[in-house]
């Protein structure tokens, strides 16, 4: 049920049977990409019974999130949780610990252990690649022109972040999930630090944005250019580490050094 566990689960070898709404998970997590013949269970949240029940699974994974399910879907197969948001501890090491039980489920503790290790590696590599004297990362993803989703305390993209020798620029409250849905103005309260945008991009939003005084006077996009990465899974397995501390370290190293980076340099360059 959750995209988190399949890009755990592809990445150590394990082919899913099913995951739900493939094609969001093509949009939204992108890496690793669904492996052919992957069938498509439709919503996460409302999953085809009918269907799961006739491709016979082994055992159905889920996280707390769906853990309202789990009388329905016990019905066609054992099913386990293997949770990250929903039990107490720093994100990283639950993450990890999400991994571990995965293989010990799928028989494949070597595996667990070597996405582990690559991860760690990814993200080391990365932080080695920074360019120096990084200011403090203000980390968005746009809900719509006038909303934002900010990563913070407890999200993965924080914990990367800190794992990269990185300073969040975001101190505010956060969910469950690290992660607070706030109002553009709310970034105004963020005097220091250089804003990263990652996709996906809601449509229009950036011919929006161009015309937007707010997004113009923010002091974090007057400090420097605006960086934009394409799409991580914030709330993701290890995979989604690996790939921010990449993308993230690419877009620091390629951004300029003045002018109003993102979204009008995207442009230019499209």
């Amino acid at each position: 049920m959750d995209w988190g566990l399949a890009q755990d689960l592809i990445a150590m070898g394990v082919t899913p049977l099913a995951v739900g709404q493939t094609s969001g998970y093509e949009t939204w997590v992108g890496q690793p990409k669904l492996p052919p013949g992957t069938h498509n269970l439709g919503l996460r949240s409302q999953p085809n019974l009918e269907l799961l029940s006739q491709l016979d699974p082994d055992r159905i994974l889920i996280t707390g999130m769906y853990a309202a399910l789990k009388p329905k879907l016990a019905a066609v197969a054992p099913v386990t949780t293997v949770d990250v948001y929903f039990t107490p501890g720093p994100v990283w090491d639950k993450t990890v610990a999400a991994a571990k039980k995965l293989g010990r489920i799928t028989h494949r503790p070597q595996a667990a252990q070597a996405l582990i290790q690559r991860t760690e590696e990814a993200v080391r590599h990365a932080a080695q690649r920074l360019p120096d004297d990084v200011a403090p990362l203000l980390v968005i993803q746009f809900s719509d022109a006038q909303h934002v989703y900010v990563f913070g305390r407890g999200s993965l993209i924080g914990a990367t972040l800190q794992r990269m020798g990185l300073t969040n620029a975001w101190q505010g409250e956060t969910s469950r999930w690290g992660s607070a849905q706030i109002p553009l103005s709310r970034l105004a309260s963020v005097q220091t630090g250089r804003v990263v945008v990652m996709g996906p991009i809601p449509v229009g939003l950036r011919q929006r944005l161009a015309h937007n005084r707010l997004w113009q006077s923010l002091a974090t996009v007057r400090n420097a250019p605006v960086v934009y990465i394409p799409g991580v899974w914030s709330f993701g397995g290890l995979p989604s580490a690996s790939r921010f501390a990449r993308l993230v370290t690419a877009a620091l190293r390629s951004a300029p050094a003045s002018g109003p980076g993102w979204p009008e340099q995207t442009e230019r360059s499209s």
